[in-house]
């Protein structure tokens, strides 16, 4: 059994969405990041950076429980498990390898930073909002280019490289990124949705989704003194 420990957030919804193809047994432990759940005692034994997602198995590689934390971890954790989506050919997994690091080294820090200095700041800075909305476009370029070239990122088959970054592109596209100038990328991402499994994975606590701009408490909480408090 895994025991995951999430958010509707993208680097919770890729694990959310490797577990519904993989058809592993999990159960959903919600951390609420609105709140400060994540700086739980108990949270930071299986996750010490105090992000979400986690998971533990049950049923780890030596029959004993496992923690695992950081998503792109987790996506290779059970790609191994399952022998799914993560190829044992050193070749072909290396190759899926560099574009989940690419998820976790680009993807996910610049349309996150995106998001933050557009929506989340409580000053609207030109210089910032500029230089990560063009860091962002730039990356889809990079994506659009490779898809061109493929069916998907690492490749003809599907695999955790287009899990990893397939929710933050759905993000970016929601929040009016400039996704449809893009038709490689479009058409990778209109593949992926249509996948039951994605469907699926992307409604895991989709009802919980944060509503609306944030209050004072919330702020401090995500991105002032009780994320920085020392733990």
């Amino acid at each position: 059994m895994i025991e995951l420990y999430t958010w509707p957030t993208p680097n919770g919804q890729k694990v959310h969405i490797m577990l519904e193809e993989t058809g592993l047994p999990y159960t959903v432990h919600p951390i609420n990041i609105g709140v400060g759940e994540q700086f739980q005692p108990d949270f930071l034994k299986i996750s010490p950076n105090n992000k979400m997602p986690a998971i533990i198995d049950t049923d780890g590689p030596d029959g004993q429980p496992i923690s695992i934390f950081e998503s792109g971890a987790i996506l290779m954790y059970l790609g191994e498990k399952t022998g799914r989506f993560y190829p044992q050919a050193p070749r072909e997994r290396w190759l899926v390898t560099q574009w989940v690091m690419f998820q976790m080294a680009s993807v996910g820090p610049m349309f996150g930073q995106r998001g933050h200095f557009r929506n989340y700041a409580p000053e609207k800075l030109a210089y910032a909002v500029d230089r990560y909305s063009n860091e962002a476009k730039r990356i889809c370029g990079v994506m659009d280019r490779r898809l061109g070239e493929s069916a998907f990122l690492a490749g003809p088959e599907y695999t955790i490289a287009d899990m990893a970054c397939y929710p933050w592109l759905a993000s970016y596209k929601a929040g009016e990124g400039p996704v449809a100038e893009f038709a490689n990328l479009t058409r990778w991402m209109d593949t992926i949705a249509a996948r039951p499994a994605t469907e699926r994975g992307m409604k895991v606590l989709a009802e919980r989704r944060r509503q609306g701009p944030i209050d004072e408490k919330q702020r401090a909480i995500l991105f002032g003194k009780e994320q920085y408090a020392r733990r």
